[in-house]
């Protein structure tokens, strides 16, 4: 079966271990982040299979997507509690002043480490590496003139 290109749409959907909605409320205050749509395990018109999620889950979120700027991203709290290995990607944050770079880079940091402090380099002014206290890799950048 094929789908049409004009259908594709790659999303990211991330898993918090447990600490979604704390997540959800770090991006709104540091990225102006808008939830909009969130499902608890409870609220599932079919309850998970027993054993499917710790005890306890069932106010946990099973589904959420949220919006920065134009992306929308999707999450969940998952099926477990505890640390998440968020390897081999990244979210890159595009802004546009430098001044926004500034202010969403020591946000994200909070709680965070920072992979590469915010510096201009050759293809941007403004750019930097930051891993968010969830674990989730950020970039952020400022698009040369």
């Amino acid at each position: 079966m094929t789908t049409p290109k004009s259908t594709r749409v790659v999303q990211a959907y991330v898993f918090f271990g447990g600490k979604c909605e704390e997540a959800l409320e770090f991006y709104r205050k540091a990225l102006g982040a808008e939830t909009l749509m969130l499902m608890r395990y409870k609220e599932s018109p079919e309850p998970p299979a027993p054993g499917m999620i710790p005890p306890g889950f069932e106010e946990k979120v099973m589904h959420a997507s949220f919006r920065i700027g134009e992306t929308t991203v999707m999450g969940s709290d998952g099926c477990c509690a505890g640390e998440q290995a968020h390897n081999g990607f990244c979210l890159s944050l595009t802004v546009g002043t430098e001044e926004e770079a500034k202010e969403i880079f020591a946000a994200l940091s909070e709680g965070g480490e920072v992979g590469m402090p915010l510096a201009k380099t050759f293809f941007s002014p403004q750019f930097g590496m930051v891993t968010d206290r969830f674990g989730i890799n950020w970039m952020v950048l400022m698009p040369a003139d």
